[in-house]
C-alpha cells in the first residue's frame, strides 16, 4: 500500500471534500485549455492527474508521459491510473538528460515542484530545454519567505517569494501568472491573500 505522505496526493484514500486535493485537482483543470500535443507531467506522483487531464484532452494529445522519481509512486500510478494515451516513466526533474531520454513537449506541467529542488535556476533550465520552440510551461509552487530560507515544510527546500517567483521565467517569450486561493485561480486582486502562484509561460 502506498503512503500518503502528504506530498503525493491518493485520492481514493481521501475524502472528495479534502481541501488539498481539491486544490491539486483545480491546477489540473486550469491547466487543460493549453494541453495539446505532446504532453509532459513532471512529477507527477499518484497519476490521476496526468489521467484527468488525459480524459478531458483526449482528442489534443498525441501523447502525455507522467514522470516521477519514486518508483513505487510509478507502480501505483501504473495499476490505477491507465490512459490509452498515457505513460509513465521514472526520471529525476534535475536530470540534464532528460530531454535526451524523453523527447522534446508542447506543454509540460509542473504543480508543486519546484520547491522541492534545491536549485531552481537548473530546475527551469531543463524545464526550456525540454519544451518545443513556442511550448507552453504551466507551473505552480507555494509562497513563503525566500530562496534559501527555510520553511519549516519537512519535503521543500524553501518556499520563493512573490518576486522570485515572477523572476523565473526571464528565458520566456511570454508569461502569464496567476495566484490560487482554495480552488480559485485568478488574476491578483487587492487586499487577497494568495498562497500559491500558478505561471503560463511560453517559450
Amino acid at each position: 500500500m502506498l503512503k500518503d505522505t502528504g506530498e503525493r496526493m491518493i485520492p481514493k484514500e481521501l475524502d472528495s471534500t479534502n481541501a488539498s486535493l481539491l486544490e491539486h485537482t483545480a491546477r489540473y483543470y486550469f491547466s487543460t485549455p493549453y494541453v495539446e500535443g505532446r504532453v509532459l507531467d513532471i512529477a507527477c506522483g499518484t497519476g490521476y492527474g496526468s489521467q484527468m487531464v488525459a480524459k478531458v484532452k483526449k482528442k489534443e494529445i498525441t501523447e502525455m508521459i507522467g514522470v516521477d522519481i519514486d518508483e513505487d509512486t510509478l507502480k501505483y500510478a501504473k495499476a490505477n491510473y491507465y490512459h490509452p494515451s498515457l505513460k509513465f516513466e521514472q526520471g529525476d526533474v534535475m536530470d540534464p538528460s532528460l530531454p535526451e531520454k524523453l523527447g522534446s513537449f508542447d506543454v509540460i506541467m509542473s504543480f508543486e515542484t519546484i520547491e522541492h529542488v534545491e536549485d531552481d535556476q537548473l530546475f527551469m533550465k531543463n524545464m526550456y530545454s525540454l519544451l518545443k520552440p513556442g511550448g507552453t510551461l504551466i507551473l505552480s509552487t507555494p509562497f513563503g519567505k525566500g530562496r534559501g530560507v527555510p520553511c519549516g515544510q519537512p519535503f521543500h527546500f524553501h518556499q520563493l517569494t512573490k518576486e522570485e517567483f515572477s523572476t523565473l521565467f526571464k528565458d520566456f517569450s511570454d508569461v502569464e501568472i496567476y495566484f490560487q486561493r482554495g480552488v480559485t485561480i485568478e488574476p491578483p486582486r487587492k487586499d487577497v491573500h494568495y498562497p500559491i502562484g500558478v505561471a503560463v509561460a511560453i517559450k
